[in-house]
């Protein structure tokens, strides 16, 4: 099925693997891509979790495939020494080939410019009409629709309610959140959506380095068992509900709260929050016991049944496509 999302990325199914962190290793980009999708490289889980030079990292995943891959872009701008760090990571994407780009978290102007000025093309994260007007004022190519059922930090609103927002801007519109099954992809395509992001299901895949521990409760889970905590960045992330997350908890103490409330206070909250969920995270990838269970994930869980291998996994979506295609021409 060709949509703008297939042309703009040079791909033949219209699925993007998500940009995780900590979980998006190199094998896991290069095999979403090789299978038909396309894979998006998170650089800090790329040069921080998995241990790669930058440029070393995006020559390991080429050299795995000769599709096309794509970068994500987070453009806040809180840290000076952070913007500098990710421009010069999408400097240096740029010159290994890279042409498709997933901003997030700002003003994505700049990464828009350069991108355009080798022919590339840029999508940005979403959660409300408002966030999608300044993304297009900044022009860029596609939307990602980020619904309530994504993992990581979930919007507000349901898939429908955000199609309906931003459908008529004009730019081809992603759905990002709750699909975990073949089902919920060609609901999502036959709802009006040009493509879909997926995260939690290509964690529970052979070729992401994810731990069983982590896997495996990606598929013993529910979607009752997902539940949205404050206590990673300040703002609500979906996560499965361990042992762990309950000890934590899910609300902000009364001190944090006043703070993130703050103008500059609220920044160094979400610095504290953030730099210790970054630290925490990669823990409970790498651990082998299973005791570290600090493990995100979206509502998507309830249609994941089994570990299977990316392309295993991306053949099912796309035949499953190609047969609703079918069905429709008679």
């Amino acid at each position: 099925m060709k949509t703008r999302l297939t042309e703009h990325a040079g791909i033949e199914v219209p699925l993007i693997c998500g940009a995780m962190y900590p979980c998006s290793n190199p094998e896991l980009v290069a095999a979403a891509s090789e299978a038909g999708g396309i894979g998006i490289v998170q650089p800090l889980a790329l040069t921080y979790v998995h241990g790669y030079d930058f440029r070393q990292g995006i020559r390991a995943i080429k050299s795995l495939t000769d599709k096309p891959i794509g970068l994500n872009a987070l453009i806040e701008k809180s840290s000076k020494k952070y913007h500098e760090l990710m421009v010069e990571w999408v400097d240096i994407a740029i010159e290994e080939g890279v042409r498709f780009f997933v901003t997030s978290l700002g003003k994505p102007d700049w990464v828009v410019e350069k991108a355009h000025s080798v022919g590339g093309f840029v999508y940005h994260d979403v959660t409300e009409r408002k966030w999608a007007r300044k993304g297009i004022d900044s022009g860029v190519d596609g939307l990602i629709a980020v619904n309530n059922r994504a993992g990581g930090h979930a919007g507000e609103l349901s898939a429908a309610h955000l199609l309906e927002e931003t459908l008529d801007l004009g730019l081809p519109v992603v759905c990002a959140g709750g699909v975990g099954a073949s089902e919920d992809f060609i609901r999502a395509m036959g709802m009006g959506y040009e493509g879909v992001q997926m995260g939690t299901a290509f964690i529970a895949t052979l070729e992401c380095t994810a731990t069983a521990h982590y896997k495996n409760a990606i598929v013993r889970a529910t979607e009752d068992d997902i539940v949205m905590t404050e206590r990673m960045s300040g703002v609500p992330v979906s996560v499965i509900n361990t042992p762990f997350i309950q000890k934590l908890g899910l609300k902000a103490g009364p001190i944090e709260r006043r703070m993130l409330r703050g103008g500059r206070s609220k920044h160094l909250m979400r610095t504290i929050y953030a730099l210790k969920s970054f630290w925490q995270l990669r823990r409970a990838f790498h651990d082998k016991t299973g005791k570290q269970d600090y493990w995100q994930a979206g509502k998507s869980v309830s249609g994941i049944g089994a570990i299977e291998s990316v392309s295993s996994l991306v053949g099912r979506y796309s035949a499953a496509l190609e047969e609703e295609n079918a069905a429709e021409r008679g």
